[in-house]
């Protein structure tokens, strides 16, 4: 949904609000965005960023999705891992479907962590490494001039 310069329909790719849920066309992935799951257990953490349903494989992606500190790149991607496990859990037992975590968890400074590229490569569609550093460093200076402001 993304042309080259922002999303489609609005002036600036951070203007763009998505919806809660939908679908590519032909059906093969849904994105569901701030979703609440039901299980049949009570798990706390059962609300991650997004969730990216891939029909044709079976496989739910839970993506929690982070800027922080540069040293705690790593740190920050385990702490999602182990955030979400119970509930990765429970989904398998109650649906009966592969799911994973896919942390994507960029330091301000653009720092990324090894596994970064692998988290990435699982998500469907084209995804730029760069692209992705440079909105995080651009974020990063906007805070900066809004704070010396």
């Amino acid at each position: 949904m993304q042309g080259n310069r922002g999303t489609i329909g609005q002036k600036h790719w951070y203007e763009h609000v998505p919806k809660s849920g939908e679908t590519s066309q032909g059906g093969k992935v849904t994105i569901l965005w701030n979703q609440q799951v039901q299980t049949d257990r009570t798990i706390p953490n059962n609300k991650p960023d997004i969730i990216i349903r891939d029909n044709e494989k079976g496989v739910r992606m839970l993506t929690d999705v982070a800027i922080s500190e540069d040293r705690n790149v790593i740190k920050k991607e385990a702490e999602k891992i182990l955030k979400y496990k119970d509930f990765t859990i429970e989904m398998q037992r109650t649906w009966n479907i592969k799911t994973k975590v896919l942390p994507v968890t960029i330091g301000a400074t653009g720092t990324i962590s090894t596994s970064f590229r692998k988290y990435v490569s699982n998500i469907p569609g084209k995804h730029e490494v760069k692209e992705l550093q440079k909105r995080a460093i651009s974020g990063t200076a906007h805070i900066l001039r809004k704070e010396l402001m």
